[in-house]
């Protein structure tokens, strides 16, 4: 049954635009509490303390003498702890629905879709990006060995997500602000290509797509073959090709889904373990 695709309530954006704002708002408030003019009721932490992939660099570190990498905060192995609790149960939701970076990627990929319209998101040849996708393991494994070698937070002199909520600071190394400048200028081009193609914290999420509890499942006795599904998705995966989605480069958005592209009811729809092995058993 086709749906009423103006009925459903998209709550992936407001929650997207809460925790780009919460998370800058933190951010100013760190720069004001220095200068003596706090905002009052909101945290003054600094970005280091907010950041989930800080507690993946300190955790050799932390098991090992008990200490944390320079300038990493408790709070963030909690939220590293939070953000893979989420991922076991729902995948990298993280990624698709809290992290300000991707949104603003999101954001601008909006522009690029208008300058672009259907040649948006398709400049890199699918040759050279199914090879470019597994970059960010790469990114991944530099930064944890350099991490550990030093005991430094290095990742911060590249860092594009503290550039953008630090761009003002004198913190901000000079290879961050490049990094988000290109990030930027390619979003215009690739929708979110930091995650793609770089990003070592999205890396560790998209592992959780192979073992997840609740996947998005594709009903191939009501799908229609249209195509909504795979054009629908940031993150360039063939949907359609699929009974279950277990791509690595997943990012929970939920856009593919019938709550959003498909045209069909229960079509493609995020499902439980004990469903999944249904879909695996009709394949069979």
């Amino acid at each position: 049954m086709k749906k009423n695709i103006n009925k459903k309530i998209r709550i992936r954006p407001v929650i997207q635009t809460f925790f780009f704002a919460l998370i800058a708002l933190i951010s100013v408030n760190h720069a004001l509490v220095e200068s003596g003019r706090a905002i009052p009721l909101l945290s003054s932490a600094s970005l280091h303390a907010l950041c989930p992939f800080g507690g993946v660099v300190t955790l050799q570190q932390f098991f090992t003498s008990g200490d944390l990498i320079q300038k990493i905060h408790e709070s963030s192995i909690v939220l590293m702890t939070i953000a893979v609790f989420l991922a076991i149960l729902f995948g990298p939701v993280f990624c698709g629905w809290i992290c300000p970076l991707g949104t603003v990627q999101e954001w601008v990929g909006k522009l690029g879709r208008k300058i672009f319209n259907k040649k948006y998101n398709s400049f890199v040849p699918l040759k050279y990006d199914k090879y470019l996708r597994f970059a960010r393991y790469f990114v991944l494994a530099w930064v944890l060995y350099v991490t550990t070698y030093t005991g430094k937070l290095v990742f911060q002199e590249v860092d594009p997500y503290f550039a953008l909520f630090n761009f003002w600071s004198s913190e901000v190394a000079i290879g961050s602000i490049i990094i988000l400048s290109v990030t930027l200028i390619a979003s215009l081009f690739v929708e979110r290509p930091w995650c793609k193609y770089a990003c070592p914290f999205g890396a560790v999420m998209g592992i959780s797509n192979f073992f997840r509890i609740f996947k998005i499942k594709r009903n191939t006795s009501t799908c229609i073959s249209c195509g909504a599904c795979d054009r629908a998705c940031p993150m360039n995966i063939k949907v359609s090709d699929t009974n279950i989605v277990r791509d690595h480069q997943c990012i929970s958005c939920m856009k593919c889904t019938s709550e959003e592209a498909c045209p069909i009811d229960n079509t493609v729809e995020l499902t439980s373990f004990s469903k999944e092995k249904g879909a695996d058993n009709n394949e069979n």
